[in-house]
């Protein structure tokens, strides 16, 4: 395989046409057959692959070029995700909006061609496929929760349906109910996740304002924890950012697998 097969790859499983904003080839190869993959990659990991044998390294997280500058843009993509769970568009866009804007200022301060440059010096294909593999695992956990989860199931049920992934099971962190009981009941239930990054206080508000009884987010701060919970209102389940993560690129690996591909995982959950 080559890089660009690979990441069309990811496109297909995720039912995506482009490659977004996020993710992107930063030095192109042509027959890799042995992969280093991990969750966050720099030079240590470019290095360790080199001296290894491995023909390619792929990251989860954006490292460098344009998915480290344009990495905002897919934060957009929450407001379809609550437009599609009945927000009405004008109010999508405000609960983005500030957030949005957060993200686009804090995109300058990244170093986005130190790791890609050190690619290029050791001519180590490398890449980072980020928003595909997250809506892998969205769309996971959307499928579980539409199975076992119905109109009258509680929080807790949620979360039990959710235990059902080895990835969940294997985690040393735990799927936690951050907002609301156990015992609640859980309404409608969004999984908020395969937009760059999780929505915060504002999003999460509008979800529950505007008839959502339960988000589901990969993590969040604890500053906007603490503002849900100063108003109470809903139920905020928090799955974990790396086994949520693995819950998306193993699908991907075992995909790699069957093609002939070797993959070393690196900091991924067991699936």
């Amino acid at each position: 395989m080559d890089t660009e097969e690979i990441i069309d790859l990811s496109l297909k499983l995720a039912g995506l046409r482009e490659v977004p904003e996020d993710s992107a080839i930063y030095v192109g190869g042509k027959d890799i057959g042995k992969v280093l993959f991990c969750i966050d990659a720099g030079v240590s990991e470019l290095w360790l692959a080199k001296k290894l044998g491995y023909n390619a390294v792929i990251a989860h997280h954006p490292i460098g070029g344009t998915a480290v500058l344009n990495f905002p843009q897919v934060f957009r993509r929450h407001i379809q995700q609550m437009v599609d769970a009945g927000v009405p568009v004008e109010e999508a866009e405000k609960a983005v909006s500030r957030k949005f804007e957060q993200l686009k200022v804090e995109a300058q301060t990244r170093n986005y061609a130190h790791a890609v440059d050190f690619a290029k010096l050791l001519k180590m294909p490398f890449m980072n496929i980020h928003t595909p593999l997250d809506e892998i695992g969205r769309k996971r956990m959307v499928s579980k929760i539409n199975a076992k989860v119905k109109g009258n199931s509680r929080v807790w049920e949620v979360v039990s349906a959710l235990m059902e992934f080895p990835e969940f099971r294997h985690a040393l962190t735990k799927i936690e109910i951050c907002l609301g009981k156990g015992e609640n009941m859980a309404g409608k239930v969004v999984v908020s996740h395969a937009a760059g990054t999780n929505g915060g206080y504002e999003i999460a508000k509008t979800y529950f304002a505007h008839g959502v009884g339960t988000v589901l987010y990969i993590h969040i701060s604890a500053a906007d924890l603490e503002k849900l919970r100063a108003e109470g209102k809903g139920n905020l389940i928090v799955t974990g950012h790396i086994a949520s993560d693995s819950l998306g690129i193993n699908p991907f690996i075992h995909e790699l697998e069957e093609m002939g591909v070797s993959v070393t995982r690196i900091g991924i959950v067991e699936g």
